[in-house]
C-alpha cells in the first residue's frame, strides 16, 4: 500500500487558444475536476494498479463529497477528515507554450490535525508520498510529520516532492534543507528550479534525489532519461504521474534508473490529456 497526504481540491482548468489580452474575450477549453498533488498522485497510483490511500482534509460540502467519491471510482481508498471551511480550489491556467499559472485557495485542506490521524490508516503503508505543499503550513505540516512517523515505525518508506518554488521561497530554503534532513527520504522529487532553490544538493538530504526535466525527461544520480517525444496538450499533472510510477517501480523492485525510464514514458502520456488525472 501506498500513502499520500495533503490536498484534494478542485480544479479548474483553462486552455485557451491563443494569448489572453486585457479587458477581451478569448476561446478556450475549460475542464472542472478534482485537483490537488496528493489526490492527482493517488490517481496515477491507482491507473497503475497500485493499492492506494489518500489522507486529507475537506469542507462537509457538496464539492467535498463530490471529489471523495470520484476518487473513490478511481480506485483509491480515501480517508478523509471532514471541517467546517470550503472544499480548496484550484485555478491552472495554460499558456500557448504550455506553461502554467496557477492561483490557489487550499481551502479546509491546510487544517489538518494530527489528532485527526487514525493508526489504522498507516498500519500497511510501505511508502508515504509527501507533497512538500503538506509541510509548508501548519497545522497539516505536523499531522504529516505525525503520519510520516507512524508510517517510519511499520517499516515504510519516504518520498517527498518539492512541490513548488514559490512555496519553497514562502517557506524557507534553508528551513526545508533542514526539514529534509532530519525526515531523510528515500526519495527526493523535483524540478530544476526547486532543485535550485533548496540551494543544498539532493543527494545530501535524500537517498534517490530525481529531478523533472519536463519534456527533456529526468536526472537520475546524473545520468539523463530522456522523454519519449510527443503532442502535449496539458502538462498539469505529470509530475505526479512521473512520481506515482516511479514510487510503484521502486517498490516493486526497480533500479531507480528503472523506474526513471518507466516513469517518462507515464509522464509523456500525461500530458497528452486535458487534465491533472487519468481518463
Amino acid at each position: 500500500m501506498i500513502l499520500s497526504i495533503g490536498d484534494l481540491v478542485l480544479d479548474i482548468t483553462i486552455v485557451p487558444d491563443g494569448a489572453l489580452w486585457p479587458d477581451d474575450d478569448r476561446q478556450a477549453t475549460i475542464r472542472v475536476g478534482g485537483g490537488g498533488q496528493a489526490a492527482n498522485f493517488c490517481a496515477w497510483t491507482a491507473w497503475l494498479g497500485e493499492p492506494v490511500r489518500l489522507v486529507t482534509r475537506l469542507g462537509n460540502d457538496d464539492r467535498g463529497r463530490t471529489l471523495v467519491a470520484e476518487m473513490e471510482t478511481l480506485g483509491v481508498d480515501v480517508c478523509p477528515v471532514w471541517g467546517s471551511e470550503p472544499t480548496g480550489a484550484i485555478a491552472v491556467l495554460v499558456g500557448p507554450d504550455g506553461q502554467r499559472s496557477m492561483a490557489t485557495d487550499r481551502g479546509a485542506s491546510v487544517a489538518l490535525h494530527h489528532n485527526d490521524l487514525r493508526e489504522s490508516w498507516f498500519r500497511d503503508v510501505k511508502l508515504i508520498h509527501v507533497p512538500a505543499y503538506s509541510l509548508f503550513v501548519e497545522p497539516l505540516a505536523a499531522a504529516t510529520k505525525a503520519a510520516i512517523e507512524l508510517v517510519r515505525l511499520g517499516g515504510g518508506m519516504l518520498a517527498i516532492d518539492l512541490s513548488s518554488v514559490a512555496g519553497l521561497q514562502a517557506y524557507g530554503p534553508a528551513r526545508m534543507a533542514y526539514d529534509l534532513a532530519r525526515l531523510k527520504p528515500e526519495l527526493l522529487f523535483a524540478t530544476a528550479a526547486e532543485a535550485d532553490t533548496l540551494g543544498v544538493p539532493l543527494d545530501f538530504v535524500a537517498q534517490v534525489p530525481i529531478i523533472k526535466l519536463g519534456s527533456e525527461g529526468c536526472m537520475v544520480f546524473g545520468r539523463l532519461i530522456p522523454a519519449p517525444p510527443v503532442a502535449e496538450v496539458d502538462p498539469t499533472g505529470a509530475g505526479d504521474a512521473f512520481a506515482a510510477s516511479f514510487c510503484t517501480s521502486w517498490l516493486s523492485g526497480a533500479t531507480p534508473v528503472e523506474a526513471a525510464q518507466r516513469a517518462v514514458f507515464v509522464a509523456a502520456d500525461a500530458v497528452t490529456r486535458t487534465g491533472a488525472r487519468p481518463s
